[in-house]
């Protein structure tokens, strides 16, 4: 679903004065309490429900966590963190050296990782040499186990590239 949101740019005298006769400058989103965004919602929290979903991450978020920390073992990668709140998004951080957590020195690693995984058949979130992942809350045992390899492959392809490919 598509909503547009309106942005507005009011002068600062033009908001000096909305404050000055009633004491506050009340503002609210287009879409605060919109019929079509609160049913779609009402709906999403009702799925989560009948599907079990708090539940299911938290039976399957520990083999997503455990298959994925074989990415602590490569030289390329930093650190391996994961978020705390329902521990299916992760995020790496490519380094260059294991013991410093120095960024590494490859100029668009991410972009090489993200293009990679996508070579493959995934989507990840690429943000600089950060590279995040947050598969849907409805996946299989099976898929993760699918995920692990095709992200380590695409981490492993650029472990074997010969240095003098490396832009820096």
């Amino acid at each position: 679903m598509f909503m547009t949101i309106l942005i507005s740019v009011t002068k600062s005298t033009q908001l000096s004065n909305l404050t000055l006769f009633s004491g506050t400058f009340s503002h609210g989103f287009t879409y605060t309490g919109h019929p079509v965004a609160c049913a779609i919602a009402s709906e999403s929290i009702k799925l989560y429900k009948e599907r079990n979903l708090v539940e299911k991450v938290k039976r399957i978020s520990p083999r997503f966590q455990d298959g994925l920390k074989a990415f602590s073992d490569s030289p390329i990668v930093g650190e391996v963190k994961f978020c705390i709140s329902h521990k299916l998004l992760l995020r790496m951080l490519r380094t260059s050296s294991r013991n410093h957590r120095s960024v590494m020195q490859i100029r668009g690693l991410g972009a090489y990782f993200g293009a990679q995984c996508k070579k493959h058949g995934m989507v990840v979130r690429v943000a600089g040499d950060t590279i995040m992942m947050a598969p849907p809350f409805i996946i299989s045992p099976q898929e993760l186990i699918s995920i692990y390899g095709k992200a380590l492959k695409a981490t492993e392809e650029k472990v074997r590239e010969p240095k003098s490919k490396h832009k820096k």
